[in-house]
């Protein structure tokens, strides 16, 4: 027999055994407490007060628990001298009443079978203790055994043989203990119902009903057992979901829930004290009063369905897979390496199916949508909706006006990613640091601020907070007094803007105004668009010993020292550059072209997939350095580049992937700019040198000399207006244009994109971009930087050459120095042609700024 519980979980109250009295004490002592404990309920019926005592004392006598002092207030069982004095005759007992296996013998004939019954096994319940769990809302106590599964009882009597009105007392009376969790004496638990199955008791018990109950008793009575059901289940589904796992919101939740539950047993109270009371009281009224109740019963039992099972599992994305590895090493470094510690991490698979923070206010959202029509199901709803929201809305109101996440069982919206760490950000300032420490959970968002851009306002005003205050040393944290307290709360959205606003004019503030970031702009501009580059023709100049060997052979720390050393020379514009002491240099093995189509090759440099670029922004590698180590062999001049340190939090501006922009334009302009410089040296030693100067009678050798000096010119006026292109017509007026825009941006995340989209524009304008016109421009130049080789050699080949030959001799030296002019000009004529028909096409159809170029590279080919 179950015992039944007290309220809000306590201890069940222990009974003490009893003998179990023969049927003829039994019913002499049952038809006395009749007469004070059921005399109201006797009247009100209109049966005899005895029926009713044997009809249901039987089962009091044989209950091993009393009802919950929270519901139910009987009087104490007198002492077995009290009955004994005080026990009716066997005249005072109706004849129909009277089992037929009585005895009519003598008392002592009866006091035999007192002590007959006395000698059988009597279970006596004994409380123990349970496992304790982290639930603070579960069991601490073992729960009774079910009915069906003890023996050693007297069955009830068979309540067919009972007169309608005993039939609706007994039932009422089991009612009472069934709503409250305990079973009764005609009403029991389901033999298939396991309360020590977790699902089953989330589902909720069957009831069965004795039988030969009255059929319009049994009805009534079914849809009542339909409110035990429920009340059940939202006990068990209140037990289950305080366990921490389930979080913060689940939490709330079921602290909603037990309010409705004590609301319940305080109307099953009333209905009892009107049962007592109130003659007219039937199960049709108690039906009637415990409608509006059941109603909500059942609306918990549905949501508690809902959130029991999770229909589709989230996969995990890369990020959720690499923090694993992040909280082991978080443990480990916490625990000074101790192994021990990671036990209970990555063993708790099964939260990954557990509903909780927005998946359950995503939950009780849909069905407020879906029972908007329903009243008190509504009312119910919202109540609970903003209750469980609660603890959710302040996590968030921390994030938007703190940058603070406090969220111990990720529930919220915001995820942060503890391995990606900020103490390396002043020697590797990239940008991860900015994109990857805090992301979006876009598996579950809840329904009010599931839109996109709201999503990003709430990720972006606590980043900027949050990485300020870690890195930067300043609290920008913004007072609310007013701040919305729930998630249907009709300021929600405007409490978002108003955080997004305030976090984004602090940090641009701050970059802007505090830590100049057009200055440092500048500087870079100078430094990477050579703009007023006077200081690096004079690096150039000094260390061009340095810069001739290969780039293996090249000492950084020699090109550096020269390097500074240069920029503080006087009268440069350098010299009063406050962030000269940020610029380095750095060689990269990896030839420009061969770099670029390895990017091209595997995003094409757009700025919506940044990827490539980030993954190539420390090359080289030796791997990567040493697989063309056998083939190609870079000078230094070419494999010079830049570098610029940039302080916190500017570096959120000027990341790692646009210091890898700006140094893929700067190596553009010194290949250009060393190529120029090739073929000027080469117009120096032709006119200089006197196999190139002294006149010839050989008609052919002077032809020669013409045609070698022209393809020349044509080389440098070529390389000469691609660089005039890059310089004045694609940086300078992007740049322009950049500058002007930063006074306008209203937020710092637009202002990176700004800044982002300036240098990509770029890259694109100057044919770094795209694949085919890389190709040709990099034919192109390596022909006029072999071109300016050979003419550089041919001094003393042209003077043994004339001094051989005649006014009209012609030597097989001639003919091969003709035939090598032949194929330079050729090949430079028919790439240079290759290259307008492309820049045609595509200022066409992509850029049309090309168009310029096309106008300008016309004298190429004309000449």
């Amino acid at each position: 027999m179950a015992t039944q519980a007290f309220e809000n979980g306590t201890l069940h109250r222990r009974t003490e055994s009893r003998e179990i009295l023969s049927q003829s004490d039994r019913v002499n002592t049952t038809s006395h407490q009749h007469t004070h404990a059921h005399a109201r309920r006797s009247r009100s019926l209109k049966v005899p007060g005895d029926v009713i005592a044997e009809a249901k004392t039987t089962g009091d006598r044989e209950r091993l628990s009393g009802r919950s002092s929270s519901t139910r207030h009987r009087s104490p069982t007198r002492s077995e001298s009290q009955a004994t004095a005080e026990r009716p005759t066997e005249k005072d007992i109706p004849e129909h009443v009277i089992p037929e296996s009585r005895s009519v013998s003598s008392n002592s004939a009866s006091h035999g079978a007192v002590s007959s019954a006395s000698s059988k096994a009597v279970w006596n319940p004994e409380v123990k203790l349970i496992e304790s769990t982290l639930s603070s809302l579960a069991s601490r106590i073992q729960p009774p055994p079910l009915s069906a599964h003890t023996s050693g009882f007297k069955k009830a009597l068979d309540i067919s043989k009972l007169p309608a009105e005993v039939q609706h007392a007994v039932i009422m009376d089991d009612l009472l203990y069934v709503l409250v969790g305990t079973e009764g004496q005609y009403i029991r638990f389901h033999e298939r119902y396991n309360p020590a199955i977790e699902v089953e008791r989330l589902a909720g018990p069957e009831f069965r009903l004795t039988k030969g109950l009255d059929p319009s008793l049994r009805d009534i009575t079914k849809n009542l057992l339909k409110m035990a059901t429920y009340h059940l289940s939202v006990e068990a589904f209140v037990e289950q979901q305080s366990k921490p796992e389930y979080g913060t919101v689940n939490h709330a939740l079921c602290a909603a829930m037990r309010t409705i539950v004590k609301e319940y047993l305080a109307l099953i109270s009333a209905m009892e004290y009107r049962m007592l009371t109130d003659p007219s009281f039937t199960l049709t009224v108690f039906s009637l009063e415990t409608m509006t109740m059941a109603k909500k019963l059942m609306e918990l039992n549905f949501l508690i369905v809902k959130l029991s099972n999770k229909e589709v599992a989230q996969p995990e994305d890369a990020e959720d897979s690499s923090s694993d590895f992040d909280k082991i090493m978080e443990t480990l470094r916490a625990n000074d390496g101790n192994i021990n510690a990671l036990n209970g991490i990555g063993a708790s698979t099964t939260t990954s199916s557990i509903n909780k923070g927005a998946d359950v206010i995503k939950i009780l959202t849909d069905r407020l949508y879906a029972v908007a029509g329903d009243p008190p199901a509504r009312e119910l709803l919202t109540f609970l909706l903003r209750e469980s929201s609660k603890p959710y809305v302040k996590m968030l109101n921390l994030w938007l006006h703190r940058g603070i996440i406090s969220d111990p069982f990720g529930e919220f919206l915001v995820k942060e990613q503890k391995g990606i760490r900020r103490e390396k950000i002043d020697q590797d300032y990239t940008d991860e640091y900015w994109e990857k420490r805090y992301l979006i959970r876009k598996e579950a968002l809840p329904s009010q601020i599931a839109d996109t851009r709201t999503c990003e306002k709430i990720l972006l005003a606590g980043k900027f907070l949050n990485v300020v205050r870690e890195c930067g040393g300043v609290d920008a944290s913004s007072e609310t007094t007013d701040a919305p307290e729930t998630i249907d709360d009709s300021r929600l959205l405007a409490n978002i803007d108003v955080a997004y606003a305030h976090a984004n004019s602090y940090l641009l503030s701050l970059l802007i105004n505090t830590h100049g970031l057009a200055e440092r702009l500048t500087s870079l501009k100078h430094y990477f668009f050579l703009d007023q580059a006077d200081f690096f023709t004079s690096f150039v100049e000094v260390a061009s010993h340095e810069l001739k060997k290969p780039a293996k052979f090249v000492s950084t720390s020699k090109l550096q020292s020269l390097l500074d050393l240069t920029l503080r020379q006087p009268g440069s514009i350098t010299a009063v550059d406050p962030f000269k002491e940020d610029l380095s240099v750095e060689l990269n093995e990896v030839g420009l072209t061969e770099w670029l189509m390895r990017i091209v090759s595997v995003s094409g440099l757009d700025h919506t997939d940044s990827s490539a670029i980030k993954q190539l922004s420390f090359v080289p590698t030796d791997d990567r350095a040493n697989e063309k180590d056998n083939k190609k062999t870079y000078l230094g001049v070419q494999a010079l580049q830049f570098d610029f340190k940039i302080p916190f939090p500017l570096s959120l501006v000027i990341s790692r992937k646009t210091i890898l922009r700006y140094q893929l334009l700067f190596r553009h302009l010194v290949a250009l700019k060393h190529i120029e410089q090739l073929l000027g040296s080469s117009w120096k030693d032709q006119a200089k040198s006197i196999g190139w100067t002294k006149r010839t009678a050989n008609k052919k050798l002077h032809t020669y000399k013409a045609r070698a000096s022209n393809l020349r010119a044509k080389m440098l006026v070529f390389i000469q207006q691609v660089l005039y292109f890059s310089t004045s017509e694609v940086m300078e007026p992007n740049w322009v244009s950049l500058m002007n825009s930063i006074g306008s941006i209203e937020t710092v995340d637009a202002l990176m994109q700004r800044h982002v989209d300036f240098l990509d524009t770029c890259l694109k304008e100057c044919m770094l971009t795209n694949a085919k016109l890389l190709k040709i421009m990099g034919k192109l130049t390596a022909t006029c930087r072999m071109f300016s080789s050979y003419v550089n050699g041919l001094s003393r080949t042209l003077q043994s050459v004339e001094a051989k030959l005649s006014e009209n001799d012609e030597d097989e030296s001639i003919v091969k120095l003709q035939t090598l002019l032949d194929q330079y000009e050729q090949n430079f004529d028919h790439h240079l042609k290759m290259l307008m028909d492309g820049l045609n096409y595509y200022a066409a159809t992509e850029t049309v700024v090309l168009l310029s170029l096309c106008a300008r590279l016309e004298v190429c080919i004309n000449s």
